[in-house]
């Protein structure tokens, strides 16, 4: 097939959009349900991002796609009984890709809701029964096991968008976009991102990377490779858990993807862990109580009148002191950033998240200012003096 009708454009309101090869059929199939102009976007970028992934590690990736970045992204490690716990992934036998998409999906969970879902590997039954319990778009995977197929088949009235993608695809080296009638051509960026490529030039004083920092600082700069620019990855086993994207200033987005960060990591505190919502509370609901509560708005939720929509009993205020406290305990995270950190406060912001090491282009006409900040706290970082821009 070279062509398909699109269920709408960037606009639901436009006219009906296509999708089309100039030569050669589409490598993907639409297997169920019909997808959207935002959705085939989501789904082809998140796509390359969860094959780099999995090439770079080796293990099976997800990524959790809204707005053409993603809002999470990860690969197949374990996960931790609190994990599971916020990831909501009970009564489900977690296979590695389930793992993968769960720490996807569960990263972030406000950016994630209404995503489109990325695997580098079939989708199996497990993944399928955590995909099933989320508000989701759609999905994208090389293939899909038969209980799988019918699990997804089954969301949003028989109308949950399923996409299948040849694997084995490999685009054209040049690509073209327009943009109000005139059209832009460059070549497909094919940069591999690895180890060597990406962490051998290391400028602080401390030059120690452990394995797992190593595949933190990949992963980053993979997923900042298909995130809006300007953009900033933060990574902590094997998960993107803030990822700021399309901020004009790129301390900005230093402070974006820390706050993410952050909340990932009180969501992990015994306070929030102890949180003991109304029967019958929906999933989204949940999730929009605990963003407020960790906040500084946290009162829309525990006023009188209020708290008890949400709560069982009423919870205490989560203070600044005792959160500062607990995000003070998180650590051994990495940061990526798709262009160079211009001045030091973007190591500053950096180190309040638990950063241990870093990685970025270089280039600054203040690189030493950087690197001293760095050296500061005793991070490590590399120069891999590539910009990782995305439009």
């Amino acid at each position: 097939m070279k062509e398909l009708e699109l269920k709408y454009g960037c606009n639901p309101n436009q006219k009906p959009a296509r999708v089309y090869m100039e030569s050669g059929d589409l490598p993907i199939t639409v297997v169920n349900g019909r997808p959207g102009y935002i959705n085939l976007l989501d789904a082809l970028n998140g796509w390359q991002l969860v094959k780099e992934l999995k090439e770079a590690t080796g293990l099976p990736a997800a990524t959790s796609f809204k707005h053409v970045s993603p809002a999470g992204a990860a690969v197949g490690l374990p996960l931790s009984d609190t994990l599971k716990q916020i990831y909501f992934t009970d009564n489900v036998e977690l296979t590695p890709l389930a793992c993968a998409y769960a720490r996807a999906r569960g990263a972030d969970r406000m950016s994630s809701f209404g995503d489109f879902i990325s695997l580098s590997d079939e989708c199996d039954e497990a993944t399928a029964l955590l995909i099933k319990k989320e508000v989701s778009d759609g999905i994208i995977a090389p293939g899909y096991s038969e209980k799988a197929l019918e699990i997804l088949k089954a969301k949003k009235n028989g109308n949950y968008c399923v996409i299948q993608i040849d694997p084995n695809y490999v685009p054209a080296d040049l690509e073209r976009k327009q943009v109000f009638g005139v059209t832009f051509e460059q070549g497909h960026n094919f940069l591999k991102i690895d180890e060597k490529s990406a962490l051998s030039n290391i400028v602080t004083k401390n030059k120690n990377l452990s394995e797992e920092d190593k595949r933190n600082l990949v992963i980053s700069l993979i997923v900042l490779k298909y995130t809006q620019s300007n953009s900033v990855c933060f990574v902590k086993d094997g998960q993107a858990i803030g990822i700021g994207a399309g901020q004009q200033s790129r301390v900005h987005c230093t402070r974006l993807a820390g706050q993410k960060a952050d909340n990932w990591w009180l969501r992990q505190s015994p306070k929030v862990l102890g949180l003991q919502f109304v029967d019958g509370i929906k999933r989204a609901d949940r999730d929009n109580t605990i963003d407020v509560y960790i906040g500084e708005e946290y009162m829309d939720v525990l006023a009188e009148g209020k708290w008890q929509n949400f709560f069982k009993v009423k919870p205490e205020v989560f203070t600044r002191e005792e959160k500062a406290e607990w995000i003070a305990k998180n650590t051994n995270v990495a940061v990526g950033s798709d262009a160079f950190f211009p001045f030091g406060d973007n190591i500053e912001r950096a180190r309040k998240s638990g950063v241990t090491c870093v990685v970025q282009p270089g280039g600054s006409v203040r690189d030493d200012l950087v690197i001293k900040a760095a050296d500061d706290y005793n991070m490590v970082m590399a120069f891999n003096g590539i910009r990782l821009f995305h439009h």
